[in-house]
């Protein structure tokens, strides 16, 4: 009997194994590069490997929010996601939303209304409600409210989180915070 010599699946075509690998990705509109193993996740990857720690670890679940990024502009939980699979996609963390110097509407309507206390869901909360606001000022209570259905805030500062998203679509819509 003959045994024959064993290749893992993939290694001949330059796939990855168990080994760190560089990883590159387009973060918050620039490009990132360092080593990552196969099994870490983007906010792991996000946290520990580009220092980009506004992005918080809760339940490494998928079932807090706390770690929400946007991926190509949509809300996703980064626990969730293999650091690998995000490449050739546009990652955007809580360090990217502001532009220019200036915090988005959302960020200032936050500090503005009073919605944080710790602070710790913060970050996944003002992706959640940024994105909302940028892809719907005409936002609802009920649409806020459904944008923010997965997040975990122990502090209880849903109501004032709810205000500070409408009057940051009030401002989106009338370009000056109310």
């Amino acid at each position: 009997m003959s045994v024959a010599t064993h290749h893992p699946p993939g290694r001949e075509t330059g796939t990855f194994g168990p080994e760190s690998q560089p990883l590159s990705l387009l973060v918050n509109g620039e490009v990132r590069t360092a080593l990552a193993d196969p099994a870490t996740t983007l906010v792991e990857f996000l946290r520990d490997a580009l220092g980009l720690t506004g992005t918080k670890i809760g339940c490494d679940r998928g079932a807090c929010s706390a770690c929400t990024v946007w991926i190509d502009g949509e809300v996703a939980a980064s626990c969730m996601t293999l650091a690998f699979d995000a490449r050739e996609r546009s990652i955007t963390t809580i360090e990217g939303l502001s532009r220019e110097g200036e915090l988005h509407p959302v960020q200032r309507a936050f500090i503005e209304h009073d919605a944080l206390q710790c602070g710790f869901c913060t970050p996944g909360m003002v992706m959640s409600c940024a994105q909302l606001v940028d892809t719907h000022p005409d936002c609802t209570l009920d649409d806020v409210k459904s944008a923010i259905s997965g997040h975990l805030c122990r502090c209880g500062t849903y109501p004032n989180i709810f205000k500070a998203t409408l009057a940051a679509a009030a401002s989106s819509r009338t370009g000056k915070m109310k």
